[in-house]
């Protein structure tokens, strides 16, 4: 199954855990959903494998408009992806803000 195939599916219900997700969740249970390697799910998303490993383990940081064109590539909610990279960094500087991104539409 594709992934545009599985948003469908899946996108709603993990967008509304997101919530409780990092960005780094998210990623890793869409690549694993799919079935999918770190090569291949980093080549469909542009990126070095060893770079999606450590965002996928948390050592590095995705920049909101890197997070934007992931979710445009996998066919998920480039807001929900932002605001889920915005409140990992918020989190990660150890501020007690909560992120909440309003969909202008």
């Amino acid at each position: 199954m594709t992934t545009k195939t599985k948003k469908s599916e899946t996108a709603k219900f993990l967008e509304k855990l997101a919530g409780g997700l990092t960005l780094a969740n998210l990623l890793l249970a869409i690549r694993q959903g799919e079935e999918m390697s770190q090569v291949e799910f980093a080549k469909l998303l542009g990126v070095s494998r060893q770079y999606l490993c450590d965002v996928e383990r948390g050592r590095r940081s995705v920049s909101p408009k890197a997070a934007a064109g992931f979710a445009k590539k996998l066919g998920y909610s480039p807001q929900q992806f932002v605001r889920l990279c915005l409140q990992d960094l918020v989190n990660r500087d150890g501020l007690k803000l909560k992120i909440d991104v309003q969909d202008a539409a």
